[in-house]
This record gives C-alpha cells, sequence and structure tokens, in this order.
C-alpha cells in the first residue's frame, strides 16, 4: 500500500495512519519501501461493459493518441500511458468522442495479490478508514479486490 499524504502537521498525519494501519493488523514501513511494486502512468478508465466493438473503438483511439497499452478487463479499457503525455491522451480521446469513467496520474501495482476472504472486509474498512483522513490524498494498493 502507497498513502500519499499532504500535511500541515506531519507528526499527527502519521499517527493518524499509524492508528489505522494498527488497528487493522498493519504496519507502518519506511517512505518508499514498496515503491519497486508500482509505477507511475497515466489511466484513461471507460466502462465497455465487455463490448467488443467499444473495446476495439478505445484501442483504436489511444493507439492513435499515442498511449502505451489498453488493459481491458471487467467490463472496463483501462489506457496507460506516461505520466508526461496524460494531457495529450486524454485530449485526443475526448476528441474521439470517447467520455472516461475517471481518469488521472495514479500508481499503478506491478502485479496484484489475491486477498482471503476472511480478510477482504477488513482491508476494505482499513482503505476507507485511511480514505477517510483528511491528510490522505491518495491510497493505492496492490489487493485483487472485488468489483463492486
Amino acid at each position: 500500500m502507497i498513502i500519499d499524504c499532504f500535511t500541515d502537521n506531519p507528526v499527527r498525519t502519521v499517527a493518524d495512519v499509524r492508528h489505522a494501519l494498527t488497528k487493522h493488523g498493519g504496519n507502518l514501513g519506511t517512505s518508499g519501501s514498496v515503491a519497486f511494486q508500482f509505477h507511475r502512468c497515466g489511466e484513461i478508465v471507460f466502462a465497455t461493459g465487455g463490448d467488443a466493438a467499444a473495446e476495439e473503438k478505445v484501442l483504436e483511439a489511444a493507439l492513435d493518441a499515442g498511449a502505451d497499452d489498453v488493459i481491458n478487463e471487467h467490463g472496463e479499457s483501462a489506457v496507460l500511458c506516461a505520466p508526461e503525455q496524460f494531457e495529450a491522451v486524454q485530449q485526443a480521446l475526448t476528441a474521439a468522442g470517447l467520455h472516461a469513467a475517471h481518469a488521472g496520474v495514479v500508481m499503478r501495482p506491478s502485479n496484484r495479490v489475491a486477498v482471503p476472504e476472511e480478510i477482504e472486509d477488513d482491508l476494505i474498512d482499513l482503505l476507507e478508514k485511511l480514505e477517510a483522513l483528511d491528510d490522505v490524498s491518495d491510497v493505492s494498493h496492490n489487493a485483487a479486490l472485488p468489483v463492486e
């Protein structure tokens, strides 16, 4: 898990994050200790619903826009690009008539890890608690959670 925070009081923020992690059986690592498991990239996601024609349209537009990759899974097409190309790719996809479900420069995990069912709810609760903290701006994780 990578937790991005912006704060004017680092002592309070570290204590809040450490408390949430400890309460759910986790611990706080050093800054950057899991960064090797993620890569920063632009991600533009389209809800295609598994429609092959819609996925093909996204693929063609993405390749024309200069995207690096398109991943189709769970009824969505995720267009991946370098962070510095994000704005140009997003504008080209919008100009092609595609409307993204969500888009941004994210920390994308290199591999997803299966989560045992018995701790799935606890992990989801932890993620919600971390995202609810005022100083936490983003939480990236590599857990393979069910799509809701």
